[in-house]
């Protein structure tokens, strides 16, 4: 490749000569688009086979509450990718302002993928010693709740944003099934504060939210590889 540089249409960006662009942004639209259809429906798994939320349902059940959090985080990774590839791509990016709700989204999942490590990793250590404060306010510390709150806020809220930019650029069935299909499932997991952890809504709130959402990114996937980017103004 040779090292000499040009710059491109907006005079911003140096460009190497020579670079396979269109390759790279073919390759980024692949990424984007397997990544959106393994991690939505992955994420959906690890929800439906998630089992019991108290303390001794969740001692109960051993390795299987740490295995079906590790299938959910490996969705959210791959959600994170596919969400970074379509930024990296300009996805329906028309204005400075549209990139707030790729960058509100990705933000938020990171935070859930935080959410799900911890709970899968430090629920069932308490419920073999305490498990009657297993999902409930008095096992929550500073540590918990630098994670937890952030992520029952922002997760939610960012794909709201994300929701609101894809709507005004022509994808509304999408919009409202990662909009809706997030707050549904986020809901469900306020019940366990509210309502206790042996709420029966929690899991049917939780799936239906995880349902929607998945479908949500089975067609943003879908989307992403077959539109070109668009150029951003400012």
């Amino acid at each position: 490749m040779s090292d000499r540089t040009t710059l491109n249409s907006d005079q911003e960006t140096v460009v190497p000569l020579g670079m396979d662009t269109g390759g790279i942004r073919r390759r980024l639209r692949t990424v984007a688009r397997i990544a959106a259809f393994i991690g939505g429906p992955l994420f959906l798994l690890g929800t439906i086979l998630h089992p019991a939320r108290d303390g001794w349902g969740m001692a109960k059940v051993g390795q299987l509450y740490g295995v079906t959090h590790d299938i959910q985080a490996a969705g959210l990774l791959l959600q994170v990718v596919s969400l970074a590839s379509m930024l990296a791509l300009g996805m329906r990016v028309q204005t400075r302002r549209d990139l707030s709700g790729w960058y509100a989204a990705l933000v938020g999942t990171l935070l859930w993928f935080a959410l799900i490590v911890y709970d899968g990793s430090h629920n069932p250590v308490r419920a073999h010693y305490e498990p009657s404060l297993v999902h409930t306010s008095g096992d929550v510390d500073a540590g918990a709740a630098i994670i937890v709150f952030p992520a029952l806020l922002i997760f939610p809220f960012g794909y709201l944003l994300l929701a609101l930019m894809l709507r005004r650029r022509g994808m509304g069935r999408v919009a409202v099934l990662l909009s809706v299909g997030s707050f549904v499932y986020t809901l469900g997991g306020l019940f366990i504060f509210t309502s206790g952890p042996r709420f029966p809504l929690i899991q049917i709130f939780e799936v239906a939210g995880a349902l929607l959402y998945a479908l949500g990114y089975i067609l943003l996937g879908r989307e992403s590889g077959a539109m070109k980017p668009a150029t951003t103004r400012r």
